[in-house]
């Protein structure tokens, strides 16, 4: 079937709400935060209007540049862990009966219902001295006693890898779900083991799903305020922990608004990649 052009005004109807509330909900507010970040912040901690490039130039400087670093290493850690996990275990629960996959997905499903406050809390008592999982090495006798793992960049990394797993699985189980099985039926006529044939057969005919699987991760754990606040030391705080405390603790608004359009940029050109390597995958199918 063959998609009729627009025609009239008319036609345009339905795209009249979503390009308002697009208008309404984002631009605005990210013009707005544009135009402060180029405001002059007074000394009673005000901010005046006025065009000046300080608030760059400090973002620029070696402290920020160090905590704009570690928030994208978190993030390639993250999103790198959570696809190398979920990407195994999303493809094994594709083998399994629908049941299982119902039961697992309704699991899966739940862990969202999770705010970033409970799961904070929960692996900060997990990591903890007193009832954390070492008492469990202790008792086992792989540890001589019991000692907090938190707060440290391991229990950020895990903590931040558990709240986007879920999201991981769910946006590579419908790709993995609708691949030919015969290309697997294939390599394994032609004698190549289980193994050999995943990785030379599933992984590449997968690559792009896995690819914006990644970038879309990447800009998750790229926002991440709560938890590394929680877990982590003030190194271990990210470019969102810093904004906010700029904004809030500080009454730069100026510098945070600069920093925030950097962190909105660098987002928007990943999902941009995003769309750009899911029309490749859409071309080649």
């Amino acid at each position: 079937m063959r998609r009729e052009p627009p025609r009239g005004l008319a036609d345009y109807a339905p795209l009249a709400f979503p390009a308002i509330m697009l208008v309404v909900f984002f631009v605005v507010p990210f013009s707005t935060m544009i135009a402060v970040s180029f405001f002059q912040r007074d000394a009673a901690g005000f901010y005046s209007p006025a065009f000046t490039l300080d608030n760059y130039e400090r973002f620029l400087s070696a402290f920020f540049g160090n905590v704009l670093g570690f928030s994208i290493m978190l993030a390639v850690m993250v999103a790198v862990v959570c696809v190398l996990v979920a990407f195994p275990f999303t493809y094994l629960l594709s083998q399994a009966s629908r049941r299982v996959q119902i039961v697992w997905l309704v699991a899966i499903l739940s862990v969202l219902s999770l705010s970033e406050v409970i799961i904070g809390f929960a692996w900060s008592t997990l990591f903890s001295r007193t009832a954390g999982i070492t008492n469990l090495l202790v008792m086992a006798g792989l540890m001589g006693e019991a000692r907090a793992l938190t707060p440290g960049f391991g229990a950020v990394l895990t903590a931040m890898v558990y709240q986007a797993l879920p999201y991981t699985v769910l946006v590579l189980y419908p790709a993995i779900v609708r691949r030919d099985p015969t290309l697997l039926e294939a390599a394994r006529t032609l004698g190549a083991s289980p193994l050999r044939a995943f990785l030379n057969v599933v992984v590449p005919a997968l690559r792009n799903t896995i690819v914006a699987t990644l970038i879309m991760v990447f800009v998750f754990a790229l926002g991440s305020y709560l938890l590394p606040q929680i877990l982590g030391r003030p190194q271990h705080w990210t470019l969102s922990v810093l904004i906010t405390d700029q904004a809030i603790y500080q009454s730069n608004m100026p510098f945070a608004a600069a920093m925030a359009v950097f962190l909105v940029l660098m987002s928007l050109a990943l999902v941009g990649l995003t769309l750009l390597v899911g029309g490749r995958r859409e071309a080649q199918a």
